[in-house]
């Protein structure tokens, strides 16, 4: 009965939601995203040149306000959507195919990492061969974006089955495609198959999911928060946030992507804020910072 349960009330909780916008909020947002220089079209490996996406929710009232920037605009996710392969991993844990302690063999070539993803993490790096279990590949996949325990989970969980979820959430167009490798060590079938995207909307939609433990199932929902939460990055969206603010969210970055998506609250005010960009994060120059900042003072003004 309770398997029957879970079963029925994910099914329940996988619908799209529509949320109200108002017009000086969006107004607000777009020029804050001007004001920090992230406005402009950004030149990447695609023939065409890209544009940010960005979705905020502010979710401190009863009813939620949505506002966007080019937020249904498709994007490579990088390591967000790690997020993604940790919800069809707990969804798959609370349907009870497999346990938190259920322990797994890692197999090349999926221990691709070389160096840690975040330095100060002395988790070691999987090797083939290494025997961990479910919970400790989401915890380091999510916490250290490790991509040899995402590779892993990819393996467990499945495509297929991740991207079924994702769909039945109504988030059409945003899909897993690929592992954390290079083309010529893919699954056959994956090898050709077009790169992982996302946008903005959907990322935030997501977050809301988890922020109102409606992702799934309450128990999968409150467990990825509880990862989202120990994020070990701090060098993007963070740095613009007040010391009491805390942030449960997954960041990303690669060639000329950084990213960061999350929810933010502080005890008084509470929003969803996605952030996809095409700029190298070496090319940021402090912008992500200043958004977050005039973001989270944009929000404190609707609620003072």
């Amino acid at each position: 009965f309770a398997i029957l349960f879970i079963l029925l009330s994910g099914k329940l909780y996988a619908q799209q939601i529509h949320f109200k916008q108002e017009k000086d909020f969006s107004k607000a947002l777009l020029q804050i995203v001007q004001q920090a220089g992230l406005d402009s079209s950004f030149k990447t490996d695609d023939i065409l040149p890209e544009h940010v996406s960005i979705a905020l929710i502010d979710i401190t009232n009863k009813k939620p306000v949505l506002a966007g920037v080019n937020m249904d605009s498709f994007i490579y996710p990088a390591s967000v959507y790690k997020m993604y392969v940790a919800m069809e991993v707990l969804k798959q844990v609370s349907e009870g195919k497999y346990s938190l302690q259920t322990n797994y063999i890692v197999k090349s070539p999926n221990d691709v990492d070389r160096s840690r993803e975040v330095s100060i993490d002395p988790r070691p790096l999987l090797r083939k061969g290494d025997t961990v279990t479910i919970n400790y590949l989401l915890d380091l996949m999510i916490t250290r974006s490790d991509n040899s325990a995402s590779n892993c989970l990819i393996d467990i969980a499945g495509r297929k089955n991740m991207n079924e979820t994702i769909l039945d959430n109504g988030w059409k167009g945003s899909e897993v495609t690929r592992k954390f490798l290079i083309r010529k060590l893919e699954d056959p079938g994956y090898d050709s198959i077009r790169g992982t995207v996302t946008n903005a909307r959907h990322a935030a939609e997501f977050l809301y999911k988890v922020a109102t433990n409606t992702l799934i199932n309450p128990w999968v929902s409150l467990q990825l928060k509880a990862l989202l939460g120990r994020q070990l990055d701090k060098t993007k969206l963070a740095t613009g946030f007040p010391g009491n603010t805390m942030f449960s969210h997954k960041s990303g970055w690669w060639s000329y992507y950084t990213h960061d998506a999350g929810i933010v609250e502080d005890g008084k005010i509470k929003y969803i804020l996605a952030v996809f960009t095409p700029v190298k994060e070496s090319q940021m120059n402090g912008r992500l910072k200043t958004l977050a900042q005039k973001i989270h003072t944009l929000l404190q003004q609707r609620h003072h």
